[in-house]
């Protein structure tokens, strides 16, 4: 028998027993095309991929882990921390219905007396957030996605290290795969010697089998400092061209928050710390008694695929559905799923003002032209697509009438939506959505309006490009 019928026989193999495999996962029928399409095209490497990144959870093991933290955290005696300024203000019924979701969600109350500072430069808030952690007498805990020991990288860590040899407890996160050059270089060793106690999230290696997908990320930016401040947003801790000029300047926005919302910001680090150490962490020191510090409500709204309700989706649909008159998001990636997609329409369909706001140029190209065959169909449905051209615009933020916004670390796209641990919050009141609406209109001054007419004409080759790699954005 020769090797060539060897390998056919293979390949048919897999082809037939991954569409009982596929098939009996009950994925949404475009999943399960885009990934049948794959394997019956190229069924050894289908394979492969499939193995490595086709499960879009955590281990049963991991997974029932991560919910027992998130359980336990929400004990009555850190609940009670909130429970003072817990609020259910007289809002109008769009605030009212999100409020609702986020807490079913996340399990956060809505809080009020809160103070939330916007900032968008990067050396202000790396400038901002050094002061605070010199200004630190208990501890200092960090939450990334990306760290590099640039020079934004080392003016954090040097504040670390000196808020380390003077006594206070830095507990750092970062993730194995967006910070692997920080981690495989003995940075970390060095870190970890001078007294911060540093851990990788989610361990990329494809040895590691508590994973069941090995491409599921931690994709959380947050600081939290003596339990009493928090940052929290889209920014990475690194410069802003991240080691190129590929895309051009990455534009980000984050908060830094004051008020019993730093509770919740607190309790969402010691669940990821634990999750990863299996260490708790649970003192009066870690939760201190919080007084107002402005009059904003907030709710913290984590998300992540431990559990299939934990959907930034589900967020996402919410916020869009109650829209009455005007909704503006930013997004660096754009890749929508159906449901996404018809809400976008809807809003547009009921007289909804829909604006969305994303890079003309992409540091992902094939994502980049995955989001791109979906202009046609949002536009042509009232939807009104910018493509922002001063750098790669990395915020992700959500204004909602002039009712609520949402600002954090998540995208628009199906790695968001299912398999990223990521962080939103929201943010209610005519007063922050205005201030968050302002930094949209900063993007919308240096963005480019898209014409149906004029997208419609774009090179043939272009829109092929663009409709082939819309075939895999439900793997994407």
């Amino acid at each position: 028998m020769s090797w060539l019928l060897l390998l056919a026989i293979f390949e048919w193999s897999i082809r037939v027993v991954m569409v009982v495999v596929i098939l009996r996962r009950n994925l949404a029928p475009v999943t399960a095309l885009a990934w049948l399409v794959l394997i019956f095209l190229v069924p050894i490497l289908g394979l492969i991929i499939y193995l490595l990144i086709g499960v879009s959870y955590l281990g049963k093991r991991r997974a029932k882990y991560h919910r027992e933290i998130v359980g336990s955290a929400r004990s009555e005696d850190r609940m009670a921390l909130m429970q003072a300024h817990t609020v259910r203000p007289e809002m109008g019924p769009e605030q009212q219905t999100m409020i609702v979701h986020a807490e079913r969600i996340s399990g956060n109350p809505i809080v009020s007396g809160n103070y939330i500072e916007l900032i968008a430069d990067s050396e202000e808030l790396y400038r901002r957030m050094v002061y605070d952690i010199d200004a630190s007498n208990h501890h200092v805990h960090l939450m990334y996605y990306i760290v590099r020991l640039d020079r934004i990288g080392h003016m954090v860590t040097d504040a670390l290290k000196r808020a380390a040899s003077r006594g206070v407890t830095c507990r750092m996160l970062v993730d194995a795969a967006g910070s692997r050059d920080m981690l495989r270089k003995g940075i970390a060793g060095q870190l970890r010697a001078s007294g911060i106690q540093l851990h990788a999230m989610l361990p990329a290696a494809p040895w590691r089998r508590k994973l069941a997908r090995i491409d599921l990320r931690n994709h959380r930016k947050v600081v939290v400092i003596d339990g009493r401040i928090a940052y929290a947003g889209s920014h990475n801790m690194v410069e802003e061209d991240y080691g190129h000029r590929r895309a051009g300047k990455w534009v980000d926005l984050s908060g830094r928050f004051t008020g019993p919302v730093a509770n919740q910001f607190q309790m969402l680090f010691l669940d990821d710390w634990q999750f990863e150490t299996e260490e708790h962490l649970d003192s009066e020191q870690l939760f201190p008694s919080l007084q107002p510090a402005g009059e904003i409500a907030a709710q913290v709204v984590p998300t992540g695929p431990s559990h299939e309700g934990e959907s930034f989706r589900r967020v996402l649909l919410a916020a869009l559905y109650t829209a009455q008159r005007k909704i503006i998001v930013t997004t660096p990636y754009l890749v929508p799923d159906e449901p996404t997609m018809l809400a976008l329409s809807m809003a547009a369909d009921r007289g909804v003002e829909v604006l969305l706001i994303v890079p003309r140029r992409s540091d992902h190209p094939l994502v980049a032209a995955a989001g791109r065959s979906y202009f046609d169909k949002l536009i042509d449905s009232g939807v009104k697509i910018f493509q922002y051209h001063g750098g790669m615009l990395h915020a992700k933020t959500i204004t909602v009438d002039d009712a609520f916004a949402l600002l954090g670390s998540a995208n628009i796209d199906i790695r968001s939506f299912y398999l990223n641990f990521e962080l939103n919050v929201l943010l209610y009141g005519p007063q922050i959505t205005h201030e968050l609406r302002f930094a949209q209109q900063q993007y919308l001054s240096h963005s480019c309006h898209v014409d149906l007419v004029q997208w419609r004409h774009r090179p043939a080759i272009k829109r092929y490009a663009e409709n082939a790699a819309a075939l895999l954005s439900p793997l994407l």
